[in-house]
């Protein structure tokens, strides 16, 4: 494919996400959740992600759309820090439910609270290596 083709399927695409989250939108304003469409249940519970992921893509197609897409290169320090912070936020994420014993389901599955401490110690251990590497990175 050509990039001038790409340019225009994600030009395309973006408005096909505007109208999904236009539409997800108006659907949460007017009260027609709890909904079932082919035989999935959709519950208010995925308005707010739903329309977090919309904008997110919709920026990331506005900008290859029309950016003459021309994606920012990100060196290896910038890929080690963010890498490291959002470890550091999943490490943080388990210690919270460890302190406060939070219970989460998946699909009628509680999750037992002893995976949150192998959650610490791994998400821990690849955020402290992400900004070891990323000082080394610094050196050079």
């Amino acid at each position: 494919m050509h990039h001038r083709t790409l340019q225009d399927l994600s030009k395309f695409f973006a408005g096909l996400v505007a109208a999904d989250l236009i539409s997800l939108i108006w659907a949460a304003q007017s009260g027609i959740f709890p909904v079932q469409f082919l035989g999935i249940q959709f519950t208010t519970d995925i308005i707010a992600p739903g329309i977090i992921f919309d904008i997110a893509l919709i920026l990331i197609l506005i900008h290859y759309g029309w950016h003459i897409g021309k994606l920012p290169r990100l060196r290896e320090n910038t890929y080690l820090v963010i890498s490291g912070v959002a470890f550091s936020i999943i490490a943080v994420a388990h210690l919270l439910r460890l302190f406060t014993g939070a219970d989460i389901t998946l699909d009628g599955w509680t999750v037992p609270l002893w995976l949150s401490w192998f959650g610490v110690l791994v998400t821990s251990f690849l955020a402290y290596s992400s900004f070891v590497l990323a000082g080394r990175s610094n050196r050079k």
